[in-house]
């Protein structure tokens, strides 16, 4: 039986065979390797990794999609909400110290995915997805330009980015009305050591409104804080690059509550 794409879901399948072989070409997915795919749908990326990989975990929401996936014995199901699952504890389950992880993400929780897989990028080797290519134009921004935001610096704190491929509307079956990309990201072997939470916090001060000067925003915050060293705030959140923000946020993590 066909399946209906399922609006609540926001499904829209792969169906362009040679984007499919594209994908899987920069994935470069090889035997033996831990791989886990979010969101299988139809199985159009899964067959090809699969047949590379000799075995595949993928987690998959829509309990018919689920159901056909679990007809194919080399792969691993997980039926469930991709927020709600554990990949450090998956990685542990599958016995091994890092997971390659890829997808077709649904594009209307796709920034809660990363922020969920953010918190588990000590078990990511690496993460291909494909998503709206508003979303990566976000994640690769540079600092100055009108793309550069919250996500751009919580994201490129932890993993150097790269958009390997700009997928039209037409490759999918139903359209979405939106252009897709897909996005390589490789987490960083060092990362500068900040509180997730401080963090995520200083910045989403800094860009609650971003057409004004840092020093109506972040200049309150900071001085809530207690902070007391130099910092331009006379300049706007998506002026301040990445290194400054970390940098501004291990201060204030140093700092010792006012009294």
């Amino acid at each position: 039986m066909k399946h209906q794409a399922r609006k609540r879901f926001g499904q829209h399948f792969l169906s362009d065979a040679g984007i499919i072989h594209t994908i899987v070409r920069e994935i470069d997915p090889h035997a033996g390797q831990a791989m886990v795919e979010i969101g299988p749908g139809l199985a159009a990326l899964t067959q090809p990794l699969v047949e590379r990989l000799g075995r595949l975990t993928v987690i998959e929401l829509d309990r018919d999609l689920a159901a056909r996936l679990r007809t194919h014995a080399q792969l691993d199901v997980v039926e469930a909400d991709v927020l709600k699952v554990d990949f450090t504890a998956l990685a542990a389950e599958r016995g091994v110290p890092k997971l390659r992880v890829v997808g077709n993400l649904p594009y209307n929780i796709s920034s809660p995915i990363l922020f969920h897989l953010l918190a588990h990028v000590a078990v990511v080797e690496d993460q291909h997805f494909m998503l709206q290519k508003e979303v990566v134009d976000r994640m690769v921004a540079k600092p100055a330009t009108s793309d550069y935001s919250r996500l751009s610096v919580m994201l490129q704190w932890r993993y150097a980015m790269q958009d390997v491929l700009f997928v039209p509307p037409t490759s999918f079956n139903p359209p979405p009305r939106v252009d897709s990309a897909v996005v390589r990201m490789l987490p960083h072997a060092a990362p500068v050591q900040v509180d997730e939470a401080l963090l995520s916090e200083l910045v989403q001060v800094a860009f609650s409104q971003r057409r004004k000067m840092l020093r109506n925003t972040l200049g309150k915050w900071l001085q809530e804080k207690g902070f007391t060293g130099e910092m331009d705030l006379q300049r706007r959140a998506e002026e301040v690059p990445v290194a400054e923000y970390l940098a501004l946020c291990q201060t204030v993590q140093g700092l010792s509550p006012p009294a």
